[in-house]
């Protein structure tokens, strides 16, 4: 297991779970946990300054997500994502994503619409600079607002589930060539579409979007 992880903040009021398994997303995404390294519930315990339990149940969770595999008689590793895997997880995801902006269409605030609008302006601000880190937290945030607009929890939690199977692959699609300034594009016609109360319009937007993020990461895993 390459990397160190920082000890947990126990004064959080998340169950401690819950926090074990955003620490080990979190270091996946960063790359301090890359694809087929083992987790070692002794380990994480003692970086994480928190008892082997949570731990166990935190890995246990993640394997249900598909971001830790199991290995009989070898234990717990993070999961390498294939080709077919990704292509199965946007067929999925397409499908949820239009449904979620056409709900969002019909049911989003004020509030949620301005956040979207001030996630877009900052992402455009944050690429005069190619800052991928913070223009990734930018689109990460703008989908979470469209999709706590959808009023539908367990909508949401499947699509959380999608997406944190691609974590380690985050930003890979914007960084190519081109498809930042086409995501904006994406996302401000999905946010116009949201805002106009049109939710054929806006599951139109959405599928247009999921599908050339798709088709660029494919395209930039297939140059490896």
């Amino acid at each position: 297991m390459q990397g160190h992880l920082q000890p947990i903040d126990l004064n959080s009021r998340l169950p401690l779970r819950e926090l074990v398994c955003n620490t080990i997303r979190k270091a996946i995404a960063e790359g301090i946990l890359r694809p087929g390294a083992r987790l070692m519930e002794i380990q994480l315990a003692e970086e994480l300054g928190i008892s082997r339990t949570p731990v166990r149940e935190a890995i246990r969770k993640l394997e249900l997500e598909g971001i830790v595999a199991m290995m009989p008689r070898r234990g717990a590793y993070v999961a390498d994502i294939s080709l077919k895997d990704i292509t199965e997880i946007y067929e999925v995801r397409i499908s949820l994503d239009m449904l979620a902006a056409s709900l969002a269409a019909e049911r989003i605030n004020d509030d949620e619409l301005e956040e979207m609008n001030r996630q877009l302006l900052l992402t455009m601000q944050y690429a005069t600079n190619k800052d991928m880190e913070k223009i990734v937290a930018c689109d990460s945030i703008f989908h979470d607002v469209l999709y706590r607009a959808a009023r539908n929890e367990r909508l949401v939690n499947i699509i959380s589930n999608l997406r944190d199977q691609l974590t380690n692959l985050r930003g890979r699609s914007m960084s190519q060539p081109g498809r930042l300034v086409e995501t904006m594009q994406e996302h401000r016609a999905l946010l116009d579409a949201i805002a106009s109360r049109d939710p054929e319009v806006a599951a139109n937007a959405a599928r247009v979007h999921i599908e050339n993020a798709e088709k660029t990461l494919m395209e930039s895993l297939n140059k490896k």
